[in-house]
């Protein structure tokens, strides 16, 4: 990464100023980069990153917007597993970043956001900017949906307040902190440096496992099932815990479900992953569910939707059912992202992978399952994977075009997929590595995509792994200017636009509501096209420094276009193909 580095000062700095010591302290925290756009209510802590701190850690990170920066600190945790920090420019930026902060929350990843405010003495603040810059209680705005916040009133409670917040973000179940910091606490001037707190002594662990009974219990009731079937949801993204996540299935015989919401967790191709993965319950899925004889749910998104859509495709869950997840510390009245209550006869509070290296423990001999052999089939040849004909035959290029075009120009060499859009097919998805995709936003809202790309760009650096997006064209449109800072920055990173000329998600529920009213069809793509005039999209990421050639209509072009892709992306460049699918697939 080029990195902006600054004048570097003639011997030790200081502490002279309350911002820093903020920044000293940001500098004796796991933080490798502070993501922002500038903002005159953090402007003491701008100047302390910049001139006191010099080039210690936290790097910073300019961005276009707000709600990008916040993206590219949770894009940047789904592959480092570690917080980024974000800077906010009072009440206006902390308003932009909302949608970001919401989707982080809902995927539980963390991050300390520093927020600002202008003086909180009405008697400090400058005539119109500071009073329409200042707000009574700025973290109202997003504390249903951030783990905690707080508005220190000195120095001494500012160093303390962050310590803690980067203790709790880390602290499992994740979730973004938010510490709001006053202008006039950061211009401050000291007498004396204070006393910055000793945060690297902390040793506690990062999140807790299960208690002896619950493994007891567990460990019985896998050992009188004989159709063992495991939800694998959220998981951490070590290697190790991946292989043990293998190796109990394989102990038990245990079927193995994952989705498309969240990152690769399970070999896909893996025979006992029988079935793709997708957003929604597929009905193969629907049929296991209710076949198997025990459920174990480990940190799965929506287990009781997800056995409602069982009972729905006419498979109701008649086994029992053991879910282990730590979410509940972050349930609230506000947000609804909690879901159901799971009807579960065995609920385990702890981290999942611990449960699972819990469960291995035990050296005993394991009966085997007994599924029917036809619920495990051996997996389809990758290379071909099942696609309605008309679909494979149409004209134009449609998702699984694209997947396999991109497949062979990688050519097997190591990539993440950082996002994948509604459409991709979940057959086409082929992860046999923690970091080969890093799953949806959380929140499920348009124009993360391009700061997540970013994010887990920087993350990736130097592990010879490529990141590579492909973002709806809605999304890229949306928050498309997020890809600046990878170009500023010289982060190689590979952007692909499934681009469909529309919104076509809401044109398939308008689909929906026009037949079920008996209402013309042809009217559906109404207020849903984007096109009259076709955004260039090409033109707009060579604006932000990609390199980016014209649009891919012609199908037979396609696989050479993304193979120059690849190679320039390897060659160091930031680069976006922009590929014309079929508005039905």
């Amino acid at each position: 990464m080029r990195a902006e580095e600054p004048e570097k000062p003639v011997g030790d700095v200081p502490i002279e100023w309350g911002s820093d010591a903020v920044a000293e302290l940001l500098g004796r925290l796991d933080l490798r980069y502070l993501a922002l756009v500038p903002g005159s209510s953090y402007r003491g802590l701008h100047d302390s990153l910049v001139n006191y701190n010099g080039n210690r850690d936290p790097r910073m990170l300019v961005c276009l917007h707000e709600e990008h920066a916040v993206a590219i600190a949770h894009g940047y945790a789904k592959v480092a597993g570690r917080p980024m920090a974000v800077a906010l420019h009072s009440n206006v930026g902390l308003m932009h970043a909302t949608m970001a902060i919401y989707n982080a929350w809902c995927d539980r990843v963390p991050m300390l956001i520093v927020g600002a405010t202008g003086p909180v003495d009405a008697a400090r603040r400058r005539p119109w900017i500071d009073w329409i810059h200042t707000s009574a209680d700025q973290g109202a705005l997003i504390r249903p949906y951030v783990k905690w916040d707080d508005q220190p009133g000195s120095v001494a409670a500012a160093l303390d307040s962050l310590a803690q917040a980067y203790t709790i973000t880390r602290a499992a179940p994740s979730a973004p902190v938010y510490v709001c910091l006053d202008v006039s606490l950061q211009e401050q001037r000291l007498p004396a440096p204070p006393a910055i707190p000793d945060v690297r002594r902390d040793r506690s662990p990062r999140s807790h496992g299960p208690d002896a009974e619950a493994v007891r219990v567990t460990l019985d009731l896998l050992g009188q099932a004989r159709r063992p079937l495991f939800l694998f949801g959220r998981a951490s993204r070590d290697e190790h815990d991946w292989d043990r996540r293998v190796a109990l299935a394989e102990r038990y015989g245990a079927l193995v479900l994952s989705d498309l919401k969240n990152g690769a967790v399970f070999p896909t191709a893996h025979p006992l992953h029988p079935n793709p993965p997708g957003i929604f319950l597929p009905a193969a899925s629907a049929a296991l569910i209710g076949a198997a004889d025990l459920i174990l749910s480990l940190d799965w998104t929506d287990l009781p939707g997800t056995l409602s859509a069982a009972a729905s495709h006419g498979h109701p869950a008649a086994g029992r059912i053991v879910s282990c997840t730590s979410d509940s510390a972050l349930r609230n009245g506000w947000s609804k992202d909690s879901f159901g209550r799971d009807p579960v006869d065995l609920s385990i509070p702890a981290d999942p992978d611990l449960l699972v290296r819990a469960l291995l423990e035990p050296a005993e001999p394991v009966k085997p399952a007994e599924w029917p052999a036809a619920a495990a089939p051996a997996p389809p040849a990758r290379e071909t994977p099942e696609i309605p004909e008309t679909r494979e035959t149409a004209d134009g290029i449609g998702m699984h075009d694209l997947a396999a075009a991109l497949r062979d120009a990688l050519a097997g060499s190591p990539a993440c997929l950082v996002r994948l859009p509604l459409g991709w097919h979940g057959a086409d998805l082929e992860a046999g590595h923690p970091l080969d995709f890093l799953g949806m936003d959380g929140g499920a809202g348009i124009g993360s995509g391009p700061g997540m790309a970013v994010g887990a760009a920087l993350a990736l650096e130097g592990t010879g792994r490529m990141p590579v997006a492909i973002l709806g064209d809605g999304d890229l449109l949306m928050g498309g200017t997020a890809l600046w800072t990878a170009a500023h920055y010289r982060l190689p990173l590979l952007v692909v636009v499934a681009n469909n000329a529309s919104f076509h998600n809401d044109v398939v529920h308008a689909e929906r509501m026009a037949s079920q009213r008996r209402r013309p069809a042809r009217n559906t793509r109404i207020g849903q096209a984007i096109s009259d005039p076709d955004p260039d999209l090409p033109a707009f990421a060579r604006s932000l420094g990609f390199h980016a050639a014209g649009q891919v209509r012609d199908r037979s072009a396609l696989p050479a276009a993304l193979a120059a892709a690849v190679a320039a992306v390897r060659s160091g460049q930031c680069t976006l193909v922009d590929v014309r699918i079929r508005p039905d697939d």
